[in-house]
């Protein structure tokens, strides 16, 4: 998908909203461990009963992973289901991969040719040989990690370089030689709100996927108030827990949406 199609939809729907697919088969309500592939049918109703209110999905690989091939083959049959019944959803691989040479390109097509998602998060701190393997696909992103929100981010990720930039920053500077606001977003935690005017410096128009929004204790206000772009909003604000599993009984999808939307809500007085 390409930055255009991207932002007429957040135009369309006044949204910025993600909704992340951390599915977990310990939280999901118990009358769905009885279908043939219980994480797609849960992932599915969620889909359906969100869609209005998002413009992007991000399953987070491990989750799927953590199930072995019938993970896989539940993380395979939601992306077919998102591509075919609402291509006009932005998909991320939430995968955290980051690696150099041939290993690097063939987690590249994995996600962006064979699963065929949108985008894929990124660990850059191995330099430009662990990000380009991510870039040059056609319609495809790559999401670098930048400043994330848990308290060991600040191990390495804010500490000063020589010349005061901080290392996220100069993570940022560099990573704009490779790759254009086109195909290049960054991860910036939304538990970091007061960073994120510091961000834009850096990234005036680049998108920022921002996640932390509900369980994790950001708020939308917050992030949209310090994070939106020059000349556009070039946020998408992630929320999982706090979606999905706002509901534990037959009426997961119902409650799932009346949080999808109250989220959707709040952005639109930004947008």
């Amino acid at each position: 998908m390409n930055r255009a199609a991207l932002e007429a939809q957040i135009a369309q729907k006044k949204s910025v909203l993600c909704v992340g697919l951390d599915t977990d088969l310990t939280k999901i309500p118990p009358h769905l461990l009885e279908t043939e592939d219980p994480i797609f049918e849960f992932n599915k109703a969620i889909i359906d009963a969100t869609q209005p209110y998002a413009v992007a999905y991000k399953p987070n690989i491990a989750f799927y992973e953590a199930e072995g091939l019938k993970g896989w083959q539940s993380l395979e049959r939601t992306i077919n289901y998102l591509n075919e019944n609402y291509p006009e959803q932005f998909t991320i691989a939430d995968a955290k991969r980051g690696d150099i040479g041939n290993t690097g390109t063939k987690y590249a097509q994995a996600f962006l040719e064979r699963l065929d998602f949108d985008s894929i998060t990124v660990a850059p701190y191995m330099g430009s040989d662990s990000v380009k393997p991510f870039l040059g696909f056609e319609g495809k992103w790559a999401i670098l990690l930048a400043l994330t929100s848990n308290p060991g981010g600040a191990d390495f990720q804010l500490e000063a370089m020589a010349g005061g930039n901080k290392l996220y920053q100069k993570v940022m500077q560099e990573s704009q030689r490779w790759a254009s606001e086109e195909e290049l977003m960054y991860v910036v935690g939304a538990t970091k709100a007061a960073h994120l005017e510091e961000v834009r410096q850096y990234a005036p128009n680049h998108f920022l996927l921002v996640p932390g929004v509900g369980a994790q204790g950001g708020t939308v206000a917050e992030v949209m108030q310090h994070g939106m772009g020059e000349t556009s909003p070039a946020l998408l604000i992630n929320s999982s827990r706090g979606i999905i599993y706002a509901g534990a009984d037959e009426n997961f999808a119902e409650k799932a949406a009346a949080e999808a939307q109250k989220l959707a809500l709040d952005m639109a007085k930004f947008i």
